[in-house]
């Protein structure tokens, strides 16, 4: 036992001079708090946490309860022992404790070097229950014993008077209003201004009232008249309480409340959400507590001054956390509170969190009576909240440990009773009824939108839509799998689109929900298209040099590399762009949003816009791969067609495949052929008026190489540096019809006359049998990496990475599984003196030792060395035999 170090128990709420002189029995579980740190000294059972202070506790698993030595557990179903003596478990006498949650009757024990302890038990008083434990207790006769008050047996929900009642008693006769079954009727004044409310700092009468007379909140009134007023339960309306009525969103008029069951399963974590929207600067949001009398436990939301506080005790004093900004006045506000033993957060319109800690070691908070929201309900004792006048405004959403409360009362919601409720008319989504599984939003201005899901739209998302090519108004977005590790080295990305707007995201991929780290976006600012990237080490922006013509189809192209990326638009010159920093990967494990995304928050502050997409999407191409914009859809929101020709069905049972403003006919397998088209259809590529932009730039920049003396050659500085020396990292994009041809060469020269040293510095890069082959020497022997994963020579674009650092090398082919292997012996340098050839080489067997017989039958693009060189295939030194590739 010398293991579990010092502790003294104090007991509270106990109550006689000895348990041998009443051997009244009361039960509680409790915590115990040790001296030291968690870890393999302690001597926990099950759950060890460790406090502040250095101190920590021993706690059990749901199911048991901890034992009297404070580190052992034992099951609840099992006998409780006797109490003989002081530490021993007893018994609850109270029988509204009966049907409570085992956890939320736990009670707080401190265990402290150098205390002494007194056990009392008073009897209860007359007429009332023994009240609830209290957790502070006496301890070196420094703590004073904390006063015993009775308290109700069991929650009263019955609306309590306010206490201008009282005072305007002596000079109005009693309230005579007849306000139905379960109204009350009372005499408030015709002024705005209530009892028990704090002076605003702006009102020029209470300017010159001291602050702390002004935080007294006593009650006083100006001089007016009054008047007599029912006051409705929830459900009922009229001056009478006479009509029947639905709140669904809740407006609370100063001095009302709604009640809700009690808190379960909360002692220990409250995680709260709440949407409000208030009228006055000072209120009663929210309140729950182990009495109706706030003698015990309690935690509130209250709004002071404008500022959102968070109150909490935990039994051994107040912790209070306050938002740093105001609220917004007549607007709504979102709230996260965030509670966990000691600690808590809030999160006011997603600013900064706020952090803050209760005092004392007691971590557990008892909840008994009921969760009122708006005001403080039926609880007394309010002189510990600096607030005790109810919440003036509206509520739409509230939310406690992951249960989404309903307003009406039970059983069509989840209230138990209120008074002064009436339905918020600024909250319009409870006016309109958005069928097909949409979701109402509310735009500014008092009004709301539906959220249609994919293939209904209208006003109320009631007509279903046979969509074909996607349209986005502005509140429009699809949702589809990110791109997580697929472009990690490269990305390329073509899309078609007709926008009716000068700004909009157009394409976003992110990597954190906080809208942090990596991310890719592709949008419109000011009728410019623009690229903007983060690999994590900052932001590279690509701008278009001319704007987009509204209401035409465009076609815009991203490739990335590494740090280097490229847009091009229409057929003009592409822009590029060298990301900073040294990361060249890209992360994008979100998912990715086509024509705008739920919330602008979602986005990279460092985009230049952040509006929605207006407009017309029509082909999206990633990687090579075309994306099926509506089939490949995770969802959506408020897409609706284009009226594009698509729409009328034209190829019958086969695919009608737009092309701008016109379209093509793609058989399905059992449709004959040739599809079904109009008469009038000529192929895209063949229009005299608009020529294919796509085979347009491959004619202009891609080479084609016919495998024999066909090739390119580069012997430039800024080439010739990325190939010698230590380490050397190609990344290009090529399509082979042939099994057998080289890509890459970079060697060393020799006389005609001699023969090749075979130890002489190499670097090849080809096809062999239909396998990429990546070979090289570096003066110490020869490696050879084969990828044997998947052909290559099937006429498809494949993108192909191949680096070597000192002796190791990698091949990694289409964002597959990569390769490696390492050189033999010492050298680690590559010099070669060739230069480098591409496509082939000049008498090829006596160039590559015998390696190669041909060069590639097919064409290249995008050649990037060590991430941010792109090699000019149009302008190389020396070109033989090339030839523009075909698409």
């Amino acid at each position: 036992m010398a293991g579990l170090g010092w502790f003294v128990l104090i007991f509270g709420q106990l109550a006689v001079l000895t348990l041998a002189q009443n051997p009244f029995e009361e039960k509680t579980t409790f915590e115990a708090a040790f001296q030291g740190r968690c870890g393999h000294g302690s001597p926990c059972e099950q759950l060890c946490y460790e406090l502040h202070d250095g101190m920590y506790e021993c706690d059990c698993r749901d199911g048991y309860i901890l034992h009297k030595n404070g580190y052992s557990c034992a099951e609840l179903n099992s006998t409780s022992p006797s109490i003989g003596d002081l530490g021993e478990l007893v018994e609850d006498a109270e029988s509204d404790e009966q049907n409570t949650d085992e956890e939320d009757t736990i009670e707080d024990i401190l265990y402290m070097r150098g205390a002494s302890f007194t056990i009392h038990l008073e009897a209860p008083e007359a007429n009332s229950t023994v009240a609830n434990a209290t957790k502070l207790r006496e301890m070196s006769n420094e703590i004073p014993r904390a006063e015993q008050r009775p308290t109700s047996q069991g929650p009263n929900l019955e609306q309590k008077l306010p206490s201008t009642t009282e005072l305007v008693a002596n000079t109005e006769p009693a309230c005579s209003l007849d306000c139905g079954p379960a109204g009350n009727c009372y005499v408030e004044q015709q002024l705005l201004d209530d009892v028990n409310v704090i002076v605003d700092d702006e009102d020029p009468e209470s300017a010159s009232t001291p602050r702390e007379q002004r935080d007294e909140v006593a009650p006083r009134r100006k001089q007016g008249s009054f008047r007599q007023r029912c006051q409705c339960p929830l459900g009922r309306t009229g001056d009478r309480c006479q009509l029947e009525s639905e709140v669904r969103s809740p407006r609370f008029t100063g001095s009302g409340w709604l009640a809700f069951p009690a808190l379960r399963a909360a002692y220990k974590h409250v995680q709260l959400e709440l949407e409000f929207r208030p009228e006055a600067w000072d209120g009663v949001l929210l309140l729950a507590g182990e009495r109706d009398d706030l003698q015990g436990d309690f935690m509130a939301l209250i709004l002071h001054h404008g500022f959102i506080e968070f109150m909490f005790d935990c039994g051994s004093g107040v912790g209070t956390v306050r938002s740093t900004e105001t609220v917004k006045l007549n607007e709504w506000n979102t709230l996260s509170v965030y509670r966990h033993r000691w600690d808590a957060w809030i999160q006011l319109n997603q600013e900064k969190r706020v952090q803050g800690r209760s005092k004392g070691l007691f971590s557990r908070i008892t909840f008994r009576e009921p969760l009122f929201v708006g005001g403080p309900g039926n609880t007394t004792g309010l002189e510990k909240l600096p607030v005790r006048s109810g919440f003036k405004g509206c509520v739409r959403h509230l939310e406690a440990n992951e249960h989404h409360y309903r307003f009406p009362l039970a059983p069509q919601g989840d209230a138990a009773n209120g008074f002064d409720v009436e339905e918020c008319t600024a909250d319009r989504c409870s006016k309109v009824p958005c069928s097909h599984g949409g979701k109402c939003l509310t735009t500014g201005g008092d009004t709301a939108v539906c959220l249609c899901p994919l293939g209904y739209t209208g006003d109320l998302c009631e007509t279903r839509v046979d969509l074909q090519v996607p349209s986005f108004n502005g509140s429009s977005y699809l949702r589809y799998p990110g791109l997580a590790d697929t472009s990690l080295s490269w990305l390329e990305l073509a899309v078609t689109l007709k926008p009716s707007a000068p700004d909009g995201v157009i394409l976003y991929n992110g990597h954190h929900s906080d809208a942090t780290g990596d991310f890719i976006a592709l949008y419109l600012s000011a009728g410019h298209v623009q690229f903007t990237f983060d690999l994590g080490t900052g932001p590279a922006t690509i701008r278009s040099e001319y704007p987009v013509k509204l209401g035409e189809w465009v076609g815009v192209r991203v490739s990335r590399t590494g740090r280097m990326a490229s847009l091009e638009v229409e057929d003009y010159p592409p822009q590029e762009i060298l990301a900073p920093g040294a990361f060249t990967q890209l992360s994008l494990p979100l998912n990715l949003y086509l024509g705008g995304a739920p919330s602008p928050d979602m986005y990279s502050p460092k985009m230049k816009s952040t509006a929605s997409f207006v407009g017309c999407i029509q082909t999206v191409i990633l990687n090579s791969r075309e994306v099926g914009i509506l089939a490949e859809a995770l969802g959506g929101v408020n897409v609706g067609n284009c009226g594009h020709a698509c729409e009328a069905r034209p190829c019958g049972d086969a695919e009608c495949r737009p092309l701008r403003e016109r379209f093509t006919c793609r058989c399905r397998p059992g449709v004959p052929h040739p599809c079904p088209a109009p008469d009038d259809y000529k192929p895209l590529a063949t229009s005299p008026a608009r020529p294919n932009i796509l085979a347009s730039r491959n004619e202009k920049t891609v080479p084609s190489f016919t495998g024999s003396e066909s090739y390119l050659h580069y012997n430039d500085a800024d080439t010739m540096k990325r190939i010698i020396s230590y380490r050397v990292d190609i990344n290009m994009r090529f399509r082979a019809s042939s099994s057998n041809g080289l890509l890459l060469w970079s060697g060393r020269q020799s006389d005609p006359q001699e023969q090749k040293d075979e130890n002489d510095d190499f670097l090849a890069l080809g096809l062999k049998q239909g396998y990429l082959t990546l070979a090289y020497n570096l003066g110490s022997g020869e490696a050879v990496l084969r990828y044997n994963l998947t052909r290559l020579d099937d006429d498809l674009w494949h993108r192909v990475r191949a680096v070597r650092n000192e002796q190791w090398a990698s091949l990694v082919v289409d964002s597959g599984t990569g390769v490696s292997a390492s050189s033999p012996g010492q050298l680690r340098q590559l010099n070669t003196d060739t230069g480098l050839y591409i496509g082939g080489a000049p008498d090829i067997v006596r160039t590559t030792g015998g390696r190669y017989t041909k060069g590639i039958v097919g064409c290249i693009s995008d050649l990037i060395l060590d991430t941010d060189f792109s090699v000019p295939l149009l302008s190389p030194e020396q070109s033989t035999n090339t030839h523009s590739c075909i698409p």
